[in-house]
Formats: structure tokens, C-alpha cells, sequence
């Protein structure tokens, strides 16, 4: 039973008490991230939820984790393009415990220029790892040519010269601005029942700051194509498809769709790019759901003489999908599938407290096990064929990361 709350200043709590169990996760799910940034600030959102861990008025770094640890507790956090996810998994008898730590970290971090720096390192690293892991960084690139100078399009790590900027002043004045009550959604999942909301409007429910500016301006998907040259073993390419935001009414066609085109190893991309042709370790498909748009990424890795045909092999496999339909047999298989997938994700009290935390913060709603799994029975072959006919057109994105970075020749008009 999922019980909703809104403190005073409008801050949200969201607890699921699952008695079964004996840990608690807590979430704090901030309305905030790499959409939320620009030019000059680009990855801010990132380098804050860093320093969330190094240090409080009363914590040290090293506290805050000795802390988690002496628990036999977890603590992380993330960074996404919407929003930003402080979290904590402990014992049920620690709940309090980790609570009072998270709101420590998130009312009283002191960003002194010490940690700063040190912190700045942490993150250049961070960011020259990503340079090395290609078939990470592609990803990155076709989000810049579908997006272009939206901020969708921007890296959620920043730059380097970005970076170098922030200052403790600017991460204190980037919070005020947008880490506001209205844009705060705290979850919590596991063996804690309806009196931990209290705790939490004590700690959650009288800070004050001015509401956040809620007017986003929706991206426009552009067919451009990138190529990057790099001394890779691999060719990596990612293909975009403008998809569906979320909470769109036909969006389980789409998912269905997407399962059946490179979703699973049983899909069309992976057992005829990998299994019958044997071009690619790597192979598959995802659909990413904004709040106002989407989209649909292919993503390949081959040795570079195998470009032009893993490309081919990929558009002949979508021009399939189109010319003939999927079967019968995909859609139940896939409905299963996304069935199984929707259960086993929510056997972790970590699983439940990021479904309904991303629930509330960008749905405002919650719909039952019930509910969904009528929505996935709803689905039928003419819708799925109908949203291939839709999706897949001609005005796709491509981003390469190659030895030669050389497009395929097919996109060499």
C-alpha cells in the first residue's frame, strides 16, 4: 500500500511499507539535473551530488561513509538529464539513523574549497574515464546530434572547463534556485509503517525557498549525424529515432516495440546482428523518456571493416519490422517478458522506493501492479505495427566513435 503525504512547503513523501521485509530504503529525489542547466553551469547538477558526501557542519566525509558502513548500510546518489537521487538502503532498526544522515548531508553540506578541489579532481577523472569507454561516450554524442544546443544534449558530467568554474558560492545559489521544496519527493520503501512520515516532515517540511521555474522548453529531434575519431579496437554507433515522453498513452507499444526490436536476447538486432552473422559482442536497443519527448537509441559495436554491414544489417532488420509486422508470438513473449520484468524489479525495497520516487516526482501519480499489467494486456499487433511505422522513419540521428571515424557510406550522400 503506497501512502502519499505533502508536507507545508509542498515537499512530497512517498512511503510503501512492505512488512516482509527487513530493510528500508529512503530516496531523496530532487526535480533537478542536466535539463536544468546551461552553457556556462553544464554538469553543476553532477558536481553537487558529489559534494553532498564530503563533509557537513558536524560530518566529516569519512563520517558519512564510516557511518553507512558501521550499519552494515548503503549509501549512494546519481545524476540524470530530469532529476537527482540521493539514497540509502539499511537495516529497518537503522531507518532513523540513515534519515538523519541524508537530511544532514542535504541541509548542512559546507562545500569548503578544500573538498572543492579535491572533489574537481575526483570529477576530471571521472570525466577521462568516460573519454576511455567509447560505447559509453557515443551515447553522449548522438543525445548532441539529436538534441543539438538543447540542454537534453548536454553531457550530464559537464567539461572540464565547466568545472573549473564552480565555486562553493555557485553550488549554494544553484541549490537555493533549484533544489526548492515543490521539486523535492522523498521516498521510502520497506518495514516502516505511516508514523516515519512524521519524522520526515520534521526534518523536510519547513525548509522555504522560492518555487522553482517549472517552464521547460520541449527539444526538437534533428537527424544529424556525428563522427568522432578515436583510437578505439571497436567502431561503436548509436542510431536515434524520436520516441515518446513519458506517461504517453501509447507508450507500452513502444516498450513493446523496442523488446522486440533489440530489448532481449531473443530480439531480431541480437539474434541477426550477433547470432546468425556474428558481427557484434554488443547489440541492442532502449527507449529513453523524457518529460516532453523521447527517444529511441540502437547501439552496435563492430570491428571497423564490419561498419557498412552492421549498419545494413540494422536498417534491413527495421525495414522488416515495417514492411512485415511483428508475430503473435513476439507480442505475448514480449508482454511476458516486460510482465517478469516489472515484478522481479520490485522485489528490492530499492526497486520499489526509485519506481514510486520517479512516479510522483514526474508523473504526480501512482498505478498499481493491476493497472500496468492491464495496460501491457491492452496491447495489440496493429498498435506495436503501427508505432513501428511511426517511429522508424527516414530522419534518424547517427553517432560514431571509430579509428577512422568515417560514417557508413550509406550516410556518406
Amino acid at each position: 500500500m503506497i501512502k502519499t503525504y505533502t508536507c507545508q512547503n509542498g515537499v512530497r513523501v512517498v512511503l510503501e511499507h512492505i512488512p516482509t521485509v527487513r530493510s528500508v530504503a529512503i530516496g531523496i529525489w530532487i526535480g533537478t539535473g542536466s535539463r536544468n542547466e546551461n552553457e556556462q553551469n553544464n554538469g553543476i547538477s553532477h558536481f553537487l551530488e558529489h559534494m553532498f558526501f564530503k563533509g557537513t557542519k558536524t560530518r566529516t566525509a569519512r563520517d558519512i561513509a564510516e557511518s553507512f558502513d558501521r550499519i552494515g548500510g548503503q549509501v549512494n546518489a546519481f545524476t540524470s538529464k530530469e532529476y537527482t537521487c540521493y539514497y540509502a538502503k539499511v537495516l529497518d532498526t537503522h531507518a532513523s539513523f540513515a534519515l538523519d544522515i541524508l537530511a544532514d548531508m542535504f541541509f548542512h553540506s559546507t562545500f569548503v574549497d578544500e573538498e572543492l578541489q579535491k572533489e574537481k579532481n575526483v570529477v576530471f577523472e571521472e570525466i577521462k574515464m568516460y573519454e576511455d569507454t567509447p560505447d559509453d561516450l557515443v551515447h553522449d554524442l548522438l543525445s548532441k546530434a539529436s538534441y543539438g544546443n538543447h540542454p537534453l544534449g548536454y553531457p550530464i558530467l559537464g567539461t572540464e572547463q565547466t568545472l573549473a568554474t564552480f565555486t562553493g558560492d555557485t553550488l549554494r545559489q544553484y541549490m537555493y534556485e533549484t533544489y526548492t521544496p515543490d521539486r523535492v519527493v522523498i521516498s521510502i520503501a520497506g518495514n516502516v509503517d505511516e508514523s516515519f512520515i512524521q519524522q520526515v516532515e520534521a526534518y523536510f517540511g519547513s525548509f522555504t525557498r522560492q518555487k522553482g521555474n517549472d517552464v521547460y522548453v520541449a527539444p526538437s529531434f534533428y537527424p544529424n549525424k556525428i563522427a568522432r575519431k578515436k583510437e578505439t579496437e571497436q567502431a561503436h554507433v548509436c542510431i536515434g529515432f524520436n520516441g515518446l515522453p513519458i506517461g504517453h498513452e501509447d507508450v507500452y507499444s513502444l516498450i513493446i516495440l523496442n523488446n522486440i526490436l533489440g530489448g532481449s536476447m531473443s530480439s531480431r538486432l541480437f539474434q541477426e546482428v550477433r547470432e546468425q552473422r556474428g558481427l557484434a559482442y554488443s547489440i541492442f536497443s532502449y527507449h529513453s523518456a523524457y518529460r516532453d519527448g523521447g527517444m529511441v537509441t540502437i547501439y552496435g559495436g563492430t570491428g571497423s571493416q564490419q561498419l557498412d554491414l552492421l549498419f545494413d544489417t540494422i536498417q534491413q532488420t527495421i525495414e522488416q519490422l515495417k514492411q512485415d509486422g511483428i508475430t503473435e508470438k513476439e507480442l505475448e513473449n514480449s508482454k511476458e517478458q516486460m510482465k517478469g520484468n516489472l515484478m522481479l524489479s520490485l522485489e528490492s525495497t530499492n526497486g520499489r522506493m526509485s519506481r514510486n520516487g520517479k512516479n510522483e516526482l514526474l508523473l504526480g501519480r501512482h498505478r498499481s501492479l493491476d493497472e500496468i499489467i492491464e495496460s501491457i494486456d491492452r496491447v495489440t499487433k496493429e498498435s506495436v505495427d503501427r508505432m513501428a511505422q511511426t517511429i522508424f522513419t527516414d530522419d534518424f540521428s547517427v553517432a560514431l566513435i571509430s579509428p577512422e571515424g568515417t560514417l557508413p557510406k550509406s550516410l556518406q550522400q
